[in-house]
C-alpha cells in the first residue's frame, strides 16, 4: 500500500513537471513565432542538438540504458557549455585589449550589456535543460516527490528564460556556467563506473580524475559562486529599486550555493568509497 503511494505520488510529481515544461515550450514558441524573437531560435537549437545526441549515443556506444545515454549526453553538454563559457571570456579580454580587464566584471558589463556569443550560449544551454527535462521525465530518471534534479532545471529554465525574454544579466548568467568545469569530471566519473570501471586500486587514470574532480569543484562551482554572491551583494544598490532581477539573483545563488554543500558531500562520500573499497566493502556486509 505505501509503495503505491509512493509511486502514485511520483506520478503527480511527473505530471507537475511535465505540465510546467510544455508551458514553458509554449512560451518559448510564442515568443519566437509570435513576437518575432528570432534570435530566441538557439534554444529550439540547442534542444533538436541534445536530443539528437541522444539518439546517435545508443547506437555509438551499443548500450541503450536510458541512464547511460542521459548521463553521456549531460558530459557532451557540460564540455560543450565550459569550452562556449571559455571561449566567451577570452574572448571578450581580447577584445578588451588595452583597457583594464576588470571592467569585464563592472556592474552595468554583467548586467546591461552582453559579451559576444553569450546570449546564444546561454539559448543553447537552456535549449539542453529543456530536453534534459523532457528526457527524464520520459524515462522516470528521477526519485522522490520532490525531485531535486527536477526542481534544479526547472528553476534555471525560469531564471535563464526570463532572463533572455528581458535581455538582461546575461553575462551574469554565463559566469554561473563556468561550474559546468567541474561538471564534465562530475559526469565522466559516472559514465565510467557505468562502464564497469569502478575500482581504483592502481589506476593513475582515477586517481588523477579525482584530483581534476575536487580542484574542479572548488575553483569553478564552489569559489565562482561564493565570488558572485559577494558581487551582488556589493552592487546591491547598484540594481534597480523594485526590480525583479537582485531578489531572483540573491535567491538562485542561495540555491546554487547551498547545492554545492550537498554535492561537497556526496562527493566526500563517494571520494572515500573509491579510495578504499575494501574498507567500503566490510562496512557494508557489518
Amino acid at each position: 500500500m505505501a509503495m503505491g503511494s509512493g509511486f502514485n505520488q511520483e506520478t503527480k510529481t511527473g505530471a507537475f513537471f511535465m505540465a510546467t515544461l510544455l508551458i514553458w515550450v509554449f512560451s518559448v514558441l510564442w515568443e519566437i513565432l509570435i513576437n518575432k524573437r528570432k534570435e530566441l531560435f538557439p534554444i529550439v537549437l540547442g534542444f533538436i542538438f541534445y536530443q539528437s545526441a541522444n539518439w546517435v549515443i545508443p547506437k555509438l556506444l551499443r548500450n541503450r540504458d536510458p541512464l547511460f545515454v542521459n548521463t553521456c549526453v549531460s558530459l557532451l553538454h557540460s564540455s560543450t557549455t565550459s569550452a562556449s563559457v571559455l571561449f566567451i571570456l577570452v574572448n571578450q579580454s581580447m577584445i578588451s585589449n588595452g583597457v583594464n580587464v576588470n571592467q569585464m566584471f563592472e556592474h552595468s558589463q554583467l548586467v546591461e550589456h552582453t559579451w559576444p556569443w553569450a546570449f546564444t550560449a546561454l539559448c543553447f544551454s537552456c535549449g539542453y535543460f529543456a530536453y534534459d527535462q523532457l528526457d527524464m521525465l520520459l524515462n522516470r530518471l528521477y526519485s522522490g516527490w520532490i525531485p531535486s534534479i527536477l526542481l534544479h532545471h526547472f528553476l534555471l529554465l525560469i531564471c535563464f528564460t526570463l532572463a533572455l525574454y528581458r535581455n538582461v544579466t546575461i553575462n551574469y548568467l554565463i559566469l554561473t556556467l563556468i561550474c559546468e568545469l567541474h561538471s564534465v569530471f562530475l559526469h565522466l566519473r559516472k559514465v565510467r563506473r557505468m562502464a564497469g570501471f569502478r575500482d581504483c586500486n592502481g589506476s593513475i587514470f582515477v586517481k588523477a580524475e579525482w584530483v581534476l574532480n575536487w580542484t574542479s569543484f572548488v575553483l569553478a562551482r564552489v569559489v565562482s559562486h561564493i565570488l558572485i554572491t559577494v558581487k551582488l551583494i556589493r552592487d546591491a544598490s547598484k540594481f534597480d529599486k523594485g526590480g525583479v532581477e537582485l531578489p531572483l539573483a540573491l535567491f538562485g545563488m542561495a540555491g546554487m550555493n547551498l547545492l554545492n554543500t550537498f554535492l561537497g558531500i556526496d562527493l566526500f562520500k563517494a571520494y572515500r568509497r573509491e579510495m578504499n573499497p575494501q574498507r567500503s566493502r566490510q562496512n557494508h556486509h557489518d
